[in-house]
């Protein structure tokens, strides 16, 4: 597997999903498109969920109940600063080893297509920011506890509430975070210098 150091919008990453009670590792385009969409474009604004509304909102609330899914991960990135002038930072877990965040997945079929052609997406849920996390962005992704993966997973629990407790009780907050170049403003620019700490 080649190392992705700049992932973005509507590339495909790496998710575990849980089918038939089996779960799977498949490769999903960021960025969900709910099953009833026309097209595929909606997923360029589905890149997100909120933690608060993900169970409410119509593009979001059927995935939420039947098709979750953990997004492994060794870090992201967040920017502050006025628009043109915005620095760039890696956050990341103390201990740096990979972590995995909450998200949903969703199929969308092109019905239009003789052949029926399959898109399969994701979305990150995100969350109020930790501090000090809060001093750069006031959100931050949904960051699943280990001991809550296989809960978040399993298709047979459906009610709201108790996947709501999760994204309460089964998250981590407890970050780390240096500014790296701007270099990752751009897609083209995917290497280990994406994340190679730099001094202000």
């Amino acid at each position: 597997m080649i190392p992705n150091y700049n992932v973005a919008p509507t590339q495909k990453i790496l998710a575990i999903i849980n089918q038939d009670n089996e779960n799977k590792l498949e490769k999903l385009h960021w960025g969900l498109v709910p099953f009833w969409a026309n097209d595929i474009s909606m997923g360029s604004r589905m890149i997100n969920a909120r933690a608060e509304t993900v169970s409410q909102k119509p593009g979001f609330r059927n995935a939420f109940r039947k098709r979750r899914c953990v997004i492994p991960a060794d870090g992201f990135y967040e920017w502050k600063g006025e628009k043109g002038h915005k620095q760039p930072y890696y956050i990341t877990v103390p201990s740096g080893k990979p972590f995995a965040f909450a998200g949903l997945w969703e199929t969308w079929v092109d019905k239009e297509n003789d052949e029926e052609s399959v898109y399969k997406s994701c979305t990150i849920i995100t969350t109020t920011a930790s501090e000090p996390l809060s001093s750069i962005h006031h959100r931050m992704p949904a960051i699943l506890d280990p001991e809550f993966h296989e809960k978040w997973l399993n298709e047979k629990i459906q009610n709201p509430k108790n996947l709501e407790i999760i994204l309460r009780d089964g998250l981590i907050y407890d970050m780390i975070y240096y500014s790296v170049s701007k270099s990752v403003n751009s897609v083209k620019n995917n290497d280990p210098n994406c994340i190679k700490p730099i001094l202000q």
